[in-house]
C-alpha cells in the first residue's frame, strides 16, 4: 500500500504557511503528522481533510504573477535524469526548453500533453538576427 506523504515545505505550500510555522504546529500536535528522523511527513489526505472538501479547487486557483512574458503551451517532452528535469514546450510553432528540478516536475505531476505557462522574468531579453 502507497501512503502518499509530504515534507514539511510542500505541506506549507499547500496550507500557505511558513515552513517553522507547520513544524511548530506539528511539534505542538495541532497538525498531524509524523517525525521520522530529523524531519516532518504529512499525509496528502490528513491536509485534504482538514482544508475540507474544497481542496482540489484551491490547488487548481491560477495565482497573479508579476512577470508580463507568460506563453501558453503543451509539453512534447519529459526527460527526468537525477535532481534535474528538461521539459520541451511547443509554443505555437516554436519549441522552448526549461530545465527546472525534478521534485518540481514531479509535484506538478507534470505530462507530456498538459498544457503549461511558460514565464520568463529576466532583467535582459537578447534579440539575434
Amino acid at each position: 500500500m502507497f501512503i502518499d506523504t509530504l515534507s514539511a515545505a510542500e505541506a506549507a505550500a499547500i496550507l500557505h504557511l511558513n515552513v517553522k510555522r507547520v513544524q511548530r504546529l506539528a511539534r505542538e500536535g495541532k497538525l498531524p503528522a509524523a517525525r521520522v528522523g530529523r524531519k516532518w511527513l504529512f499525509r496528502r489526505a490528513e491536509l485534504g481533510r482538514l482544508l475540507g472538501d474544497d481542496a482540489p479547487a484551491r490547488e487548481s486557483v491560477p495565482i497573479q504573477m508579476s512577470a508580463r512574458n507568460q506563453l501558453k503551451g503543451r509539453v512534447t517532452a519529459l526527460l527526468m535524469d537525477g535532481v534535474m528535469a528538461e521539459v520541451r514546450v511547443t509554443i505555437g510553432d516554436q519549441e522552448l526548453v526549461s530545465i527546472i528540478t525534478r521534485s518540481s516536475a514531479q509535484r506538478m505531476r507534470l505530462q507530456v500533453g498538459d498544457e503549461v505557462v511558460a514565464v520568463i522574468k529576466s532583467t535582459e531579453v537578447m534579440i539575434g538576427k
